[in-house]
């Protein structure tokens, strides 16, 4: 993120605390007022920060011994009748485990499903709504449970309870901090809460763990079992 920064490292550091402390993100005129830097300087600096965040984290595969919730959630865009300007996003989550979001272009299954295939392991329990997007995860090699929400929240381990209670807090975050995201930033967003959702059991090593990954600098992302790499021993004994 400091690549031919004038920007001192005491700043980067404190916007990486910044990000990193707050539940709901931090948005470019905080990082103005915290740092004393000028807004343009503050606003590079917030999307580089959610960049090293998201290759930080990485994509790992979800699923196995764990049941995954999928759904999908319409963020931005001003919902005028007859104009679907949202954007779609596809979001996955174990209980109790990782989180990961995607943006899909549409609702239709030939979008969905491969993002699905991806990243949830094959022969995972999945609970989903009744939307068509979801109608081929048995043929697909996954146990699908479905839930109607006009009939209630669910049943038994049949709910999407843990999704929907992430994609409140996503769009309150983004409607209270950063007012509204456009289209061609919103994955950087995306991820930015992602990172803090699944550090979540390890807050007070969250600030850490982005600064100990610096030494491990590739060109891919690192695997779920990498990105744990540098996190003390009793921490994730606790975990």
């Amino acid at each position: 993120p400091f690549e031919r920064s004038r920007t001192p490292l005491q700043l980067w550091f404190f916007a990486m605390f910044l990000f990193c402390a707050s539940r709901n993100g931090v948005a470019a005129k905080e990082l103005q007022r915290q740092l004393g830097v000028t807004y343009k300087t503050a606003w590079r600096m917030g999307h580089q920060i959610r960049k090293y965040m998201a290759w930080v984290d990485g994509d790992g595969r979800l699923g196995g011994h764990l049941i995954v919730e999928a759904d999908k959630a319409y963020i931005g865009g001003k919902d005028k009748r007859g104009h679907d300007d949202k954007t779609i996003v596809l979001g996955m989550v174990e209980r109790g485990g990782d989180l990961v979001t995607k943006i899909v272009k549409s609702r239709a299954q030939h979008w969905v499903m491969p993002e699905i295939l991806k990243h949830v392991k094959q022969g995972t329990r999945i609970a989903t709504d009744m939307s068509h997007s979801f109608a081929t995860l048995v043929e697909d090699g996954y146990a699908h449970g479905r839930i109607d929400h006009r009939q209630g929240h669910g049943r038994g381990q049949v709910h999407t309870n843990t999704i929907d209670g992430y994609w409140s807090q996503l769009k309150r975050g983004i409607s209270g901090t950063y007012v509204s995201v456009s289209r061609k930033h919103l994955e950087k967003y995306l991820k930015e809460f992602e990172y803090r959702y699944n550090m979540r059991d390890l807050q007070e090593v969250m600030f850490d763990l982005l600064l100990t990954a610096f030494p491990r600098a590739l060109p891919s992302p690192p695997s779920t079992d990498q990105k744990r790499i540098g996190q003390p021993q009793e921490a994730r004994a606790r975990k």
